[in-house]
C-alpha cells in the first residue's frame, strides 16, 4: 500500500515513524506533504520518505491518505483534494469535532473515511487509536487501515457516538498525566529530592499502574485498595485526594474536553 500524509507535523511524524519501524509499510511507500518547507524537510531526513509541497500530488499518488492537518484546516484541504480523489482511495482523518456526515459533505461525492483519534504516546509507540469507519469502507479496508495504526500502538473500533468520549480519556488526556507527574515530582522536590530523580519515579509509577490495569485484568479501585493499608501511608494521601476533589475535577476536565470537541 502505498500511504500518503497531508500534514508533516509530530504526529503525523510519529506515526510515520512506528508504521517504518515495524515495517508496515516502507518509507519509500510514504510520501508526506506540508506547506511548512522545514517540517516536510525534516520528515525526509528523519525517516526517508518521499516529499512533496503539492496535496494533490500526495492524492494522486496514494492508496490511502492521512488528513494530519490542524481541524481548523480540513475544509481548505478538503477542497484543494476533492476532485482528484478517486473512488477506491481510503481517507483516514485525524481532526476531533469533524464528524463523518460533514466531511462526506465537504467532498460531496461517496468517500472512503476512515476517522481516527490517535494521541502522542504513538511518538514512543504507545498510542491508543479508535477508529471509525464510514458505510463505503468494508471490513478488510477497515483492518488493514487498523493494521497501520497499529504500527505506533493499539487501536479499538468505536460506534462515531463514542469519538468525543475518546478525545477527553486518550486523546487529551495524556497532557493530564504529565500535569499529575509534574506535581508529583515536585511535591518530591520540596521533600528534598532532586528533580531528576523526581521525574523518574513519578514517570515509572505511572507507567507501571497502568501496566497493571492492562495486564492483570483487575479494576483501578480493587488495585488501589491493594495498596491502601488499614491506617497507613497511602490511605492518607487518598483521603486529602478525595477531600480536595481530585476525581470529580478530572470527571469535570473531561467533560469540558468532549464538549470542545463536539463544538470544533
Amino acid at each position: 500500500m502505498k500511504l500518503g500524509f497531508i500534514g508533516c507535523g509530530n504526529m503525523a511524524s510519529a506515526m510515520m515513524s512506528g508504521i517504518i519501524s515495524n515495517g508496515i509499510v516502507s518509507a519509500e511507500d510514504i510520501m508526506g506533504a506540508d506547506v511548512f518547507a522545514p517540517s516536510r524537510e525534516k520528515a525526509q531526513e528523519i525517516l526517508g520518505i518521499k516529499i512533496t509541497e503539492n496535496n494533490c500530488e500526495v492524492v494522486e499518488w496514494a492508496d490511502a491518505i492521512v488528513l494530519s492537518v490542524k481541524p481548523q484546516f480540513y475544509e481548505s484541504v478538503i477542497a484543494e483534494i476533492k476532485d482528484v480523489v478517486k473512488e477506491k482511495q481510503l481517507i483516514i482523518t485525524l481532526a476531533p469535532g469533524k464528524t463523518l456526515a460533514w466531511l462526506e459533505e465537504q467532498f460531496g461525492k461517496p468517500v472512503k473515511v476512515i476517522r481516527t483519534m490517535p494521541n502522542t504516546p504513538a511518538m514512543v509507540l504507545e498510542g491508543m487509536t479508535a477508529a471509525c469507519p464510514n458505510a463505503y469502507v468494508t471490513d478488510e479496508e477497515l483492518e488493514s487501515v487498523c493494521e497501520i495504526l497499529r504500527g505506533f500502538g493499539d487501536v479499538e473500533v468505536v460506534p462515531e457516538k463514542m469519538i468525543d468520549a475518546v478525545v477527553a480519556v486518550s486523546g487529551s488526556s495524556p497532557a493530564y498525566v504529565f500535569m499529575m507527574i509534574e506535581a508529583m515530582a515536585d511535591a518530591a522536590v520540596a521533600e528534598g529530592m532532586p528533580r531528576s530523580k523526581a521525574y523518574k519515579f513519578a514517570a515509572k509509577a505511572v507507567l507501571g499502574s497502568a501496566k497493571m490495569v492492562l495486564e492483570t485484568g483487575k479494576q483501578p479501585g480493587e488495585l488501589k485498595d491493594m495498596v491502601c493499608s488499614p491506617g497507613g501511608t497511602t490511605i492518607e494521601a487518598v483521603k486529602v485526594l478525595e477531600a480536595t476533589g481530585f476525581r470529580s475535577s478530572l470527571m469535570e476536565a473531561m467533560e469540558a474536553c468532549a464538549e470542545k470537541s463536539r463544538s470544533l
